[in-house]
């Protein structure tokens, strides 16, 4: 038998348990979203660097123009047939930046050659 005083404390019971489950959920989403824009600042990146390399600017400085300093690119500009293609990699931050996952994203993009001949 139950008294007025017999399930005292079972909310801080449960609070205590389900706390690193739903921190846990936080970081899992938080870090899929760093992976996300990862992709979507690599794939920017190279779109800027080739428009850049197609007017004969320099693509390196505009992919790393559009990229916040928690993310470096490494990006290599290459052409031929009438392209100039921009290819960045970057690494993906772990939780916050300065902590890199051990995996790199690519963007790759092309734009038609508008330098003079």
């Amino acid at each position: 038998m139950r008294g007025p005083a017999g399930d005292r404390g079972q909310v801080a019971v449960e609070f205590t348990g389900l706390v690193p489950v739903v921190l846990g959920t936080l970081l899992l989403l938080w870090q899929a979203t760093l992976i996300g824009y990862t992709y979507a600042l690599a794939g920017n990146a190279a779109d800027e660097a080739a428009r850049a390399g197609a007017v004969g600017g320099d693509c390196a400085a505009a992919a790393q123009s559009k990229l916040s300093g928690a993310w470096s690119a490494s990006t290599s500009c290459g052409g031929g047939g009438g392209l100039v293609t921009a290819d960045v990699s970057l690494q993906v931050p772990a939780l916050f930046p300065g902590a890199n996952l051990p995996f790199t994203v690519r963007g790759h993009a092309a734009a038609a050659d508008e330098r003079e001949e």
